[in-house]
């Protein structure tokens, strides 16, 4: 490793998250940050945020190193902005609205990529406040077959089935370390020394599908995502980037997520199609995110 190198970097994109970020650093430094011998830095990227997110950052987390944008670039450029200039040996992605407790020891990952060089993305559990796990966190790759269980809602009536159960890989055990197709940009930790080769986030992503794409990425360069409970953080869902919960917002970060899904689908797997899949997903798409 070079001299100095640091061990770990945490990128933390924020857009007006005043309330939730200063939770999520706060929550860092008391489970993690105090107890860890590594050597880490902490940065956070303001999408140019209205509140008073950079005055609270410069007022309570000098600690933080502050990158502030000029305009809201979007969750993966502004990422790509930090990833750019790091230097670690592994990096996480963690989300403004993530909190950490007595189960979130970030070293318990960083030993395991260590000792398992095969590996190029590990995710810790991710749980909600009610201690029912966040599946964003535990993904398989969504294919058309796979998206569609999901959507007809077949995954929640044949949990176990390997046949229905493909979007959240809802099969496997929870509470044991395997292997997973993807996980959640809300906390994802990857090898530093892989962006070059595999690449950093693909911008054309704005909100959303940004994760299953890099994870599938670093998968078809041969290496390994891992799930691993044995840590755990708690997710306070749709807090990050957005000042309520309203059903206004909620609507919109919904169309997000469906338009998204058909950008990584004509990404992947367009050409591997008929024509008529596509418009038969488009459709769906359409009326799930409301627009019918």
């Amino acid at each position: 490793m070079i001299k100095n190198q640091l061990d770990f970097e945490i990128i933390i994109v924020s857009y007006n998250s005043e309330f939730w970020l200063k939770k999520t650093l706060s929550s860092l430094n008391n489970f993690y940050l105090k107890k860890t011998k590594r050597k880490v830095r902490v940065t956070v990227v303001d999408n140019n945020s209205t509140d008073c997110t950079v005055k609270m950052l410069a007022k309570e987390f000098k600690w933080v190193n502050s990158m502030l944008m000029k305009s809201n670039f979007g969750f993966a450029i502004g990422n790509n902005i930090a990833l750019k200039k790091s230097t670690a040996k592994y990096i996480m992605l963690l989300n403004s609205d993530i909190e950490l407790n007595k189960k979130s020891n970030f070293d318990i990952l960083l030993d395991f990529l260590d000792k398992k060089p095969k590996v190029g993305v590990i995710t810790p559990k991710v749980e909600f406040i009610n201690g029912e796990i966040d599946s964003a966190c535990h993904r398989g790759e969504p294919t058309p077959w796979a998206s569609f269980t999901y959507f007809a809602k077949l995954e929640n009536l044949f949990p176990n089935s390997k046949l229905f159960g493909q979007y959240h890989q809802t099969y496997k055990n929870l509470f044991s370390v395997h292997t997973i197709d993807a996980c959640t940009g809300a906390a994802m930790i990857v090898r530093g020394n892989l962006l070059e080769k595999v690449g950093l986030l693909d911008e054309r992503f704005f909100m959303y599908a940004e994760d299953l794409d890099w994870c599938k990425r670093f998968r078809e360069a041969g290496y390994l995502v891992v799930y691993n409970p044995d840590v755990t953080l708690i997710h306070h869902k749709n807090k990050s980037g957005i000042k309520s919960t309203s059903q206004k917002i909620a609507k919109k970060t919904n169309k997000y997520f469906y338009n998204t899904m058909l950008q990584y689908y004509d990404k992947h797997y367009k050409d591997a199609y008929p024509s008529f899949i596509r418009t038969i997903i488009k459709y769906i798409l359409v009326i799930k995110k409301g627009a019918l």
